[in-house]
This record gives structure tokens, C-alpha cells and sequence, in this order.
């Protein structure tokens, strides 16, 4: 079944993920890397896998994005990466031997890292939909923390796991939490109301719910920075939405 599914990735400025990412992915005869513009090198890295079709363009958001760059694959069956995920061997294995109904999209089972920390708290192992047939659904048109449409489709987990490194330093933090927000402000520019003390409540309840209920605090160190940038991104999120708010 494996020849019959195309991976498609949407990047910028992964060169620190994406060689991992590729490396793990040499049974995939159709690989497409959607590139949003890349500084580093990005596109030097994916030049040289013999199975990659690379394609730069523009980034609308995350949702509209993963849909045009799924307009490049040669299959129908789509199999959406990040740049920072690595699939395991198992995973992969795995495919070869399902047989896919297009009326069920999948989920795989991601494992977490901070560095290449196991983050077993803050995030846990989460379930997300990434393996669907195009014919059938495709991505929201969310701009950020999209999904994939799943109305009058099954849902089934895939075995194996997918490593996802999202976050090598700090500064990775503070770069994706403006970036999210600002996608979230947009998003839901006229159509949430928010407020500075909203703001204020929504980050103060990240922090407690990532840092004490979720027991981010046997995260160590990394639990603390984790629950920290939740916090921040979550009042960043309000805040913009109310100044956009205030403007329109």
C-alpha cells in the first residue's frame, strides 16, 4: 500500500528537522516538500533526495497551505507531515501491509521531545489525523491548529509512532508563539470577541493546566518552559484578536 501514498510536507526554515525527516522516509517513492520560503538551507537538503518533488510557494496559513501543496502529489492517498516528525521504521513497515478505505482517515500516535527530551507530561503522546484520501476530505481552511475535515468518515489509529521535535532552543519558542497567534488573531478577526483581561485569564489557565494538572512540573526544566510559552502564546492569541478587533 506504501507505493500508492504520498507524503507531503510544508516547510520554511527547517534545516535543523528536515534531514532526519526525509532520511526516514526513503520507502516513500512521492515526496513533496511545500517550501514557504526558506533562508537556510531548506531546499539545499531536500535537493538531495532522489524522491522528493520540491515546490516553493506562498504561505496562506496552515489549513490553506497543507491543501495547496497537496495539489502536487502523484497519489491520492495523503500522508501530511511536519518537518520536524520523523517516522519510525515500524511505522512504515506497517503500511506496507494495510489495506485503506476511503472512508476512514487515520491517526497516527506522535511521541513528543524538547530537544530530544521525551516530554511526557506537557504534551503527552497525543492521536492526530494525517492520512487521508483526497478525494474524500482535505484540511480546514483554519490558518492555524487545523484539522482535517472528518464529517461522515470513520476514524482509525494506525500502528506505530511518529518522534516530533518541534522545539530545539528557546528561541524556537518565541518564534512559533508569535507565529501562532498572529494566525489566531486573523483567523478570528470579527468572529470571537476577547478582551485584555481574557487575555490575561486564558494565559494564567494555560500555565496552571499545563504546569499542575497536566503535571508539567515532572517535566523538570522543559515542563517549566513549556507551560511558560503556553502561557504566552495563549495571551499573545487574545490580545492580538482584541487589537484587530478594536481596528475593524
Amino acid at each position: 500500500m506504501i507505493d500508492k501514498i504520498s507524503i507531503v510536507i510544508i516547510v520554511k526554515d527547517g534545516e535543523k528537522t528536515i534531514e532526519n525527516t526525509l532520511n526516514a522516509l526513503s520507502q516513500f517513492s512521492d515526496v513533496v516538500v511545500f517550501d514557504n520560503g526558506s533562508t537556510d538551507s531548506t531546499i539545499e537538503i531536500s535537493q538531495k533526495f532522489q524522491n522528493v518533488n520540491l515546490i516553493q510557494g506562498d504561505f496562506t496559513g496552515f489549513g490553506p497551505t497543507k491543501n495547496k501543496a497537496a495539489t502536487f502529489a502523484k497519489n491520492k492517498w495523503i500522508l501530511s507531515l511536519d518537518a520536524d516528525e520523523v517516522i519510525s521504521k515500524d511505522f512504515a513497515n506497517n503500511l506496507k501491509e494495510m489495506h485503506l478505505n476511503q472512508q476512514t482517515i487515520y491517526q497516527i500516535f506522535r511521541k513528543n521531545y524538547y530537544k530530544y527530551t521525551h516530554i511526557k507530561h506537557c504534551w503527552n503522546n497525543d492521536k492526530i489525523v494525517r492520512l487521508y484520501h483526497s478525494q474524500q476530505t482535505k484540511f480546514d481552511k483554519k490558518k492555524v491548529h487545523e484539522k482535517i475535515l472528518s464529517q461522515g468518515l470513520n476514524v482509525e489509529l494506525l500502528t506505530g509512532y511518529i518522534d516530533h521535535y518541534p522545539y530545539d532552543s528557546i528561541s524556537d519558542f518565541v518564534k512559533k508563539l508569535d507565529t501562532y497567534s498572529s494566525e489566531f488573531a486573523r483567523d478570528n478577526t470579527g468572529k470571537k470577541r476577547s478582551s485584555p483581561v481574557k487575555a490575561v485569564l486564558n494565559g494564567g489557565f494555560s500555565f496552571f493546566k499545563t504546569y499542575f494538572l497536566k503535571r508539567g512540573f515532572l517535566d523538570g526544566y522543559a515542563g517549566l518552559v513549556i507551560a511558560f510559552s503556553h502561557m504566552a502564546t495563549n495571551f499573545y492569541k487574545y490580545i492580538k484578536l482584541y487589537e484587530l478587533n478594536q481596528k475593524k
